[in-house]
C-alpha cells in the first residue's frame, strides 16, 4: 500500500498561477528530479515568495493547494532554449491564499522554515492539514474527476 506524501514546492505567484490555470506542476526551474518523488494521490501546496519571477515585490503566501493526478512526467518547450518538466496536478480551485505569518508561531513551522530556500520538500501530513485547513480546503470534496480524500 502507498503512504500518501506532503509536499511544499516555491515558485513565484505568476508561476504558480500558470501552473494552476494548466493544471500543472513545474518546480525548480523545470527539472524532472523533484516530479520523480511525487507520485500520484500525493499532495502539494505552493509557497510563494514573491509577486513574480523578475520582481522584489513579496507574497509571502501559500498560494495554492493540489493533488498528484498521474505517474507521468513530461517536457513541455515553452521556448526553443527552455524545455522544463511537468506534472499534472490537480489543484483545489477555492483555495485563499494564507500568509506565512499566519503559521510561522507554530512549533512544526520551526521544523520547515529553512526548507524554503530547496525549492521542494516533504512535509508531515499534520503540518499539511494546519496550511490546507487554513486555505479552506475539505479533506473530501468533489471535482470533475470524482472525490478526492486525503488518500488513506
Amino acid at each position: 500500500m502507498k503512504l500518501t506524501k506532503y509536499w511544499i514546492g516555491v515558485a513565484s505567484l505568476d508561476h504558480v498561477e500558470l501552473g494552476v490555470e494548466g493544471g500543472f506542476s513545474q518546480l525548480c526551474h523545470g527539472k524532472e528530479a523533484p516530479l520523480k518523488r511525487m507520485k500520484p494521490g500525493d499532495w502539494l501546496i505552493y509557497y510563494s515568495p514573491k509577486q513574480e519571477l523578475d520582481s522584489d515585490a513579496k507574497c509571502q503566501c501559500f498560494t495554492a493547494i493540489g493533488r498528484v493526478k498521474g505517474a507521468d512526467i513530461y517536457p513541455f518547450a515553452m521556448s526553443e532554449a527552455f524545455v522544463p518538466y511537468r506534472k499534472d496536478i490537480d489543484f483545489f480551485p477555492d483555495a485563499k491564499q494564507v500568509p506565512l505569518h499566519a503559521i510561522t508561531h507554530l512549533e512544526a513551522w520551526q521544523k520547515y522554515r529553512s526548507s524554503l530556500r530547496y525549492g521542494h520538500f516533504e512535509i508531515d501530513k499534520d503540518f499539511f492539514l494546519v496550511i490546507a485547513e487554513r486555505m479552506g480546503l475539505p479533506m473530501k470534496y468533489e471535482t470533475s474527476k470524482g472525490v478526492m480524500n486525503d488518500g488513506e
